[in-house]
């Protein structure tokens, strides 16, 4: 018995000379936080806030998501602002039918972004938005069995009339009928074509197509045929065939040449990135691209790389998916430049028809209060 205990006091003092082999604790040295300069957290006080802008910079002095949103609002701001940054948005989700198309637009028009990787599906649904057409609430109570009889499409809480859908198709009729077969197609010439036809017949209409062609912006979609618009070109391919003419060739690789030469010829380039999927892949492999380029086929290149990030999506990393994969891993692939190289970047884990409106108004608050432009449009050409 006295052994035991000899023992145990032995193993206490083992703990409180700071040892600690065991797992047991130790003695401590407490530290002051303001020596230490630490960074203070601030109540979120509204009797303070008297705008977007002021909510969510007070934001960014609390804690877990509602800090992330201010931290990205200011890593925004910052691509926004720097006059040598070229910003790629790419967007994966329902977004358009999620009434978010025109915050897009909104940024293609300030010339804050600069390219758009996005889903067929995306581009379609906002083809609805661009021609009049609306999208409409889900009533939980009707079955997806009579919703389908009755010819509306249930997207979560919205419905999409497939009606809208055929009138998407007169839109896409149009541009693939005057389509010279001569000419391979690839999604950012053809989205260059939808945004031309927009510009010319729906005047008081705003959508991103519309936007993207006035402002020289090209939009990439890489899984061009998993989407309404891919299939309307399938339709119309047959049509050609059945009627003698000549199909309309497809190839996506040019899609990929055009999408690195105009990232090559910027200084520093910043993503912006809703969701994941395919358009953040096909954004983010622009730096392996020029790598393999390098290294497999001996060509004189700059690795480039992303310097800014940000995104806003609600997965969870341990899903395995893209979506839910950090800045810090593609870092590791070449993808993004580290933060102790000057790196910068933002990851909002929030559903993004709360945190993309509530970045975008708080960050364009910020542009126009201080009286000062957003930097200037970088000149791209749309179509080769």
């Amino acid at each position: 018995m006295k052994q035991g205990n000899h023992s145990g006091g032995h193993a206490a003092g083992k703990a409180h000379g700071g040892a600690g082999h065991g797992g047991e604790g130790k003695d401590r040295r407490l530290h002051n936080p303001i020596e230490d300069r630490l960074i203070p957290l601030e109540p979120l006080d509204l009797g303070k806030v008297r705008s977007i802008d002021d909510l969510v910079r007070a934001m960014s002095k609390t804690a877990f998501t509602g800090r992330q949103l201010g931290e990205a609002a200011d890593v925004l701001e910052a691509m926004a602002r720097d006059e040598e940054c070229f910003v790629v948005m790419t967007l994966a989700g329902a977004m358009t039918v999620a009434k978010q198309g025109l915050v897009v637009t909104e940024l293609i028009d300030r010339g804050i972004v600069n390219a758009v990787v996005s889903t067929g599906a995306l581009m379609a649904h906002g083809l609805v938005e661009a021609t009049g057409r609306a999208h409409f609430r889900a009533d939980p109570s009707v079955s997806d069995e009579e919703l389908y009889e009755q010819g509306y499409n249930r997207v979560y809480d919205t419905l999409e009339p497939e009606q809208n859908l055929d009138d998407v198709e007169e839109v896409m009729s149009a541009v693939l009928e005057a389509w010279d077969h001569s000419e391979v197609m690839c999604s950012y010439k053809l989205n260059y074509a939808i945004g031309e036809h927009l510009a010319r017949s729906t005047k008081d209409q705003r959508g991103i197509l519309k936007s993207a062609y006035q402002k020289g912006v090209p939009v990439f979609v890489p899984a061009f045929t998993d989407s309404e618009l891919g299939l309307d070109t399938a339709l119309n391919n047959r049509l050609r065939e059945s009627t003698g003419r000549h199909k309309i060739r497809f190839d996506p690789f040019e899609d990929v040449e055009h999408f690195a030469a105009t990232l090559l010829r910027q200084k520093r380039l910043g993503i912006f990135t809703i969701g994941g999927g395919v358009p953040r892949n096909w954004s983010q492999q622009f730096g392996p691209f020029l790598e393999l380029r390098h290294r497999r086929l001996g060509e004189n290149l700059p690795l480039k790389r992303y310097h800014y990030g940000l995104r806003i999506c609600p997965e969870p990393v341990y899903w395995g998916g893209l979506s839910g994969s950090p800045y810090s891993e593609a870092v590791s692939w070449g993808k993004f430049v580290p933060p102790a190289e000057g790196g910068r970047f933002g990851e909002v884990f929030l559903d993004a028809t709360v945190g993309l409106p509530l970045i975008v108004a708080a960050v364009l608050q910020r542009l126009d209060k201080k009286g000062s432009k957003t930097k200037k449009a970088k000149k791209v050409t749309s179509r080769k």
